[in-house]
């Protein structure tokens, strides 16, 4: 085997073995909870100024607690927009500080250069530190898979359901005929709050949140609870993942003043 095929290879099984570990298999990763009638609502690649106060704003009518995982970039840009998620009861979770694939970072680079950087934008905002984590696109590398460190501080949360909201053709009926089809006990559902990523529409989200008040209707009338991802887990794990401030200094100097 050539010098080449040996790199072709190698990076293949960097970025496949995990893949078909989290992704295909559902190891090491949440992908739903095990309650009947509760589904988690999660949103990605915010805070967006104008999208995310809007969907606040929706759950706060039908009573619903959310989760929100969001950009380390976005999140210095609007602070004002991640306090409130925090004062109105939202999980808040990393989303990387930008939205980069995992799959061309090194395991160094993520951890320290992507999400400890945005747990520590996420803590001097709130005064809590997140100790969720999603990765763009649902993608991890090899080393973030066997990076003990990383995976004994952040749960890594995927998703039972996804129905491509963040295109401008996924219409609000489209969107709610999906969801209630797909949506089942302990499900985990990924919608978009922003629609600034790679190959995102920039006004998608607005469809979204129109699709997204009627599904929050029916899933009521249907007897589901409506619960952040962290209330899906087991009391034990729920306390080994719970949220806090962290007592140890950052080297970080983020641009957010509280």
């Amino acid at each position: 085997m050539s010098v080449l095929q040996l790199v072709v290879l190698g990076i293949v099984l960097y970025m496949l073995i995990p893949f078909v570990i989290t992704r295909i298999c559902g190891l090491v990763v949440i992908r739903r909870g095990k309650a009947a009638r509760q589904v988690a609502f999660t949103f990605d690649d915010g805070p967006n100024p104008t999208y995310t106060p809007r969907l606040l704003d929706l759950l706060h009518v039908h009573g619903v607690k959310a989760t929100f995982f969001v950009l380390g970039k976005e999140a210095e840009k609007y602070p004002d927009v991640i306090r409130r998620m925090h004062q109105e009861g939202h999980q808040i979770g990393i989303h990387n500080y930008t939205h980069t694939s995992n799959w061309i970072m090194t395991p160094g680079e993520i951890k320290r250069g992507q999400i400890d950087i945005t747990a520590d934008i996420l803590e001097r905002i709130t005064g809590e530190r997140p100790t969720f984590y999603r990765p763009p696109w649902g993608l991890l590398n090899l080393g973030d898979l066997f990076n003990y460190h990383l995976r004994s501080t952040y749960r890594i949360v995927l998703w039972s359901v996804i129905v491509g909201d963040w295109k401008r053709s996924t219409t609000a009926e489209r969107l709610r005929s999906k969801l209630l089809g797909r949506i089942k006990p302990g499900a985990i559902v990924v919608l978009h709050d922003s629609g600034k990523t790679l190959g995102a529409d920039a006004d998608a989200p607005l469809q979204m949140i129109a699709g997204l008040d009627a599904v929050l209707m029916e899933v009521h009338q249907q007897g589901y609870s409506c619960v952040r991802v962290d209330e899906m887990l087991e009391p034990s794990e729920r306390d080994r993942y719970r949220e806090g401030t962290s007592t140890t200094k950052k080297s970080y100097k983020s641009s957010v003043m509280r």
